[in-house]
């Protein structure tokens, strides 16, 4: 508005540097950097804009003020000597309200530790095979290799894996070589596909009717459970028979098919849904949704048959012990996970203690679900009256899931169909206060009646955003050893069952909150949005 009234063009620039600026913070030189090396137009660009690059600084902490906001980045000064080695001299502090981490990048490996039998590893990368199956080593960081191996292993049937881009030890780096890799590599995968008969001996257009049948997602109802609780039923037939207990699918609506409201596309970001019962002979698959603000309040949205993202089943299938008393303790959207994990303990052989824990009366739904997933049930509710119990073994407390399973144990139930001192594994799923306070109270109030070598679990509920296993690091938790406070980080997404003791509870407090202002904002915006398109009564924020 200045530059308006002034009648010349805005200083955006010297704005931003009144503001702070940008500072680039690096360990090493500007030209030892991959941007310089790999792509220096970028770094040129930056310049141009003001951006500023400190040289030889190492991140060493975060400094935070009284309200847990970054204020400073802590650095280490490092000199380089004669022989190229960096050593440091001093610390330094640089003023920041925003700091941006960029760690690097890594070949994402996951799958060598899932399926170690089709993908091996050569160092970092996985190890490549000729054309005959036999092991080679590709030449290294090079975007025009003398030689194509973009092949990783050969299956019994004669066919092959393939890999290119960021995985390939050629071809990382950025996106252009990756592509790149595509035009080099695919006579490689077109010679191996002449070599072996068709999988499937069915015509071209029955084969692609076939694969859009299995493929493609689409939504089969949406019920309302609760006030704030929806289920969305999606029909997506090979995601479904994929599925096991305890993992979770990434949802989200097509920008193109979404409605509008005050000139807003409502488009979903993708939200990570866990599966709550399949249907393998129809091919469903139920997610419930609780209604947050954000892209949950959008799921009512969604209409029969129209085509969604299921993207999944992802993360690590929970441990289904056999022979074994289990504690489960699900907090009012968590219940929905329990559903499968449950039911799959039991056809295991193990007896299920299972507390289900609710704020309020009305948010308790898929009662015949936890009751199939329990030999006993303890209904708790913070709300008076509490439950009315419709088998004759359950119990019903008023009180929070903590109270109510001390309240068991004790004995203030009265009799114990599955003593609670015999649990071998108690799991807890809910909100991460209700699994921290479940946490603490194993080693507190509960101690007395578990046994000392009981397994205790979280289902970790990171901040999440790729769900793909280990490549944006949204889902990062921090994980502290008991015993030496030794630190170590583990990717939630990957495996969302985290050991109760090691998980830093402060610290999945502060990420999942990390974003509350704009979540809030959102939410009041979606809220109008969705009483302007008549999908709410009155707005709830």
């Amino acid at each position: 508005m200045r530059a308006v009234a002034e009648e010349r063009e805005p200083r955006v620039l010297e704005l931003l540097q009144s503001w702070g600026g940008v500072t680039i913070a690096y360990r090493k030189r500007l030209v030892d950097s991959p941007s310089y090396t790999l792509n220096h137009e970028e770094v040129q660009k930056s310049l141009e804009e003001g951006v500023r690059f400190a040289e030889g600084l190492t991140p060493l902490a975060v400094e935070v003020d009284e309200y847990g906001h970054a204020h400073a980045l802590r650095v280490s000064v490092q000199r380089r000597a004669e022989d190229g080695k960096w050593t440091g001299i001093n610390q330094t502090v640089l003023p920041a309200k925003t700091i941006l981490i960029a760690a690097g990048t890594q070949p994402n490996t996951v799958l060598a530790r899932e399926d170690a039998a089709h993908f091996k590893l050569d160092g970092r990368y996985f190890q490549a095979c000729d054309e005959n199956g036999n092991p080679v080593a590709p030449e290294q960081a090079i975007s025009k290799p003398n030689n194509i191996n973009v092949l990783l292993s050969k299956r019994e049937d004669g066919r092959y894996l393939s890999y290119f881009g960021d995985v390939h030890p050629s071809y990382f780096g950025n996106v252009v070589k990756a592509i790149g890799s595509a035009k080099q590599g695919y006579p490689v995968v077109s010679r191996m596909l002449g070599n072996v008969v068709p999988a499937s001996p069915l015509a071209d257009r029955d084969f692609f009717a076939q694969l859009n049948d299995q493929l493609r997602a689409t939504v089969h109802e949406v019920v309302r459970l609760t006030p704030l609780i929806v289920e969305v039923v999606v029909r997506a037939p090979l995601a479904v028979r994929r599925f096991r207990p305890g993992q979770f699918y990434r949802l989200q609506n097509y920008e193109s098919g979404a409605q509008r409201a005050d000139g807003t596309r409502l488009a979903m970001e993708g939200i990570a849904l866990t599966g709550a019962w399949v249907d393998r002979e129809r091919g469903l698959i139920s997610t419930i949704v609780l209604e947050m603000g954000g892209s949950s309040d959008l799921c009512v949205l969604l209409k029969p048959d129209e085509p969604v993202v299921l993207m999944g089943p992802t993360g690590t299938p929970t441990e289904i012990p056999a022979s074994e008393t289990v504690v489960l303790a699900g907090g009012g959207l968590g219940n929905a996970v329990l559903f499968s994990i449950g039911q799959a303990m039991r056809r295991a052989g193990s007896r299920v203690l299972y507390f289900a824990g609710y704020k309020h009366m009305m948010d308790r739904y898929k009662i015949a679900e936890i009751e199939a997933a329990s030999d006993v049930v303890v209904w708790c509710c913070d709300e008076e009256p509490g439950f009315t119990p419709d088998r004759p073994r359950d119990k019903t407390f008023v009180g929070n899931i903590v109270q109510g399973m001390h309240a068991y144990a004790s004995g203030a139930l009265g009799e114990q169909p599955i003593p609670f001192s015999a649990a071998d594994r108690l799991m807890a799923i809910g909100s991460d206060r209700m699994m921290a306070a479940v946490a603490r109270a194993r080693r507190d109030v509960l101690k007395p009646f578990l046994k000392p070598d009981h397994t205790g679990i979280g289902s970790i509920n990171s901040p999440m955003q790729c769900m793909m296993k280990e490549i944006c690091a949204q889902c990062l938790q921090p994980h502290v050893e008991p015993a030496t406070g030794r630190v170590s980080y583990v990717f939630s997404c990957f495996n969302q069952d985290q050991p109760f003791d090691r998980v830093d509870w402060a610290v999945l407090d502060a990420r999942l909150r990390q974003n509350s202002v704009q979540e809030k904002l959102t939410a009041e915006w979606i809220d109008h949005c969705l009483v302007k398109l008549g999908a709410r009564a009155m707005q709830r924020v």
